[in-house]
């Protein structure tokens, strides 16, 4: 059995350091001057992992940077807007892209009405990635995450590049709540494994891996529609003025450092959606598992829990059809606009 990956809370003392090794990991977040790329940037800055930070965006980035800059850690920040073959520039050498590029959700919208603005946007991030740092791990945050990681895959195919365990939607805000919401029954702080997809009734959180957590039925059901409908908590609490970006990026940097910290020989297990054959057999292609990362990516898809309940199965069923559409999506958006 792998060595679960250490909750990543109880490792930010360590983490926040100001020095850094030489040899650390090479980073580019693109979108970086947004809701989450700014506080993503931040926590990357403070991980002494990270040697080189390289930041993206169409607007404010440069700022960002210098603004990043002046904090005293030893990671060196460099800021790149599109002019002057900036994107190129900022994706040459990395081993590691984070990409939260896109627009927020407003209230009333569901990560579905993301779709048109942010296919666009992660179709030509995918592009200059595969021709920039095709052999970097690219770990997609923008929404909707069941439709834009299809989106690169088709990118990276399309060019001839592609492999599956170099590709990853990041769905660690599920688990991040997951384990929160668990900690309000509990009081303890567990792996809480989340499979399916990252959107609404597509995600499914394996409650049932943690025995501590005695509630009934009713308690249940309501535990999982709020993990799975969170994003909407925080929108509607944000009153239209922003979304869930300060978890996000806390939730994308922790699956930043386990990937570093996989690249570097540690044993880490983390969930992930992945272009995945756990459920080939139903068409379904794209789908989050827990998984083994390593120093080539995703290395190892590991099987559902053989104790999953009834009630797990089925939510897993119904969010298999929307996995389909959603990843059918991405694909016939790539196909009408080929770059």
């Amino acid at each position: 059995m792998f060595v679960s990956r250490r909750i990543f809370q109880s490792g930010l003392a360590r983490a926040f350091s100001t020095t850094a090794s030489n040899n650390g990991a090479k980073v580019a977040v693109l979108g970086a001057a947004g809701g989450i790329g700014q506080p993503l940037s931040l926590l990357l800055k403070n991980n002494p992992l990270v040697s080189k930070l390289n930041l993206y965006d169409v607007a404010n980035c440069p700022g960002v940077a210098a603004d990043l800059s002046h904090i005293n850690s030893a990671c060196e920040v460099t800021g790149f807007s599109p002019e002057n073959d900036g994107l190129k520039q900022a994706l040459e050498g990395v081993e590691h892209v984070l990409i939260p590029a896109g627009v927020p959700r407003k209230p009333g919208m569901t990560r579905d009405d993301l779709f048109d603005i942010n296919a666009g946007i992660v179709q030509t991030l995918a592009t200059a990635c595969a021709e920039f740092c095709p052999d970097a791990n690219i770990m997609i945050i923008s929404n909707p995450v069941n439709s834009m990681l299809p989106i690169a895959a088709e990118v990276y195919r399309n060019k001839g590049v592609f492999n599956p365990k170099r590709l990853a939607g990041v769905t660690t805000l599920d688990l991040v709540r997951a384990s929160r919401f668990a900690y309000e029954k509990t009081g303890k702080l567990k792996f809480v494994p989340v499979v399916g997809g990252h959107a609404g009734t597509t995600i499914v959180p394996l409650y049932s891996q943690i025995p501590e957590l005695q509630i009934g039925a009713e308690e249940l059901a309501s535990l999982v529609h709020r993990t799975q409908f969170g994003g909407d908590e925080v929108v509607q609490a944000k009153a239209g003025k922003g979304s869930a970006t300060l978890s996000m990026a806390f939730a994308g940097a922790r699956f930043a450092d386990s990937m570093i910290r996989a690249t570097n020989g540690e044993d880490v297990v983390e969930c992930a959606f992945i272009n995945s054959d756990v459920f080939a057999a139903d068409g379904v292609d794209y789908f989050a598992s827990s998984v083994k990362l390593g120093p080539k990516g995703v290395e190892e898809i590991l099987p559902l829990p053989s104790n999953i309940t009834a009630l797990e199965v089925e939510a897993i069923n119904i969010a298999k059809p929307q996995l389909i559409s959603a990843a059918n999506k991405g694909i016939e958006f790539v196909k009408k606009n080929q770059k």
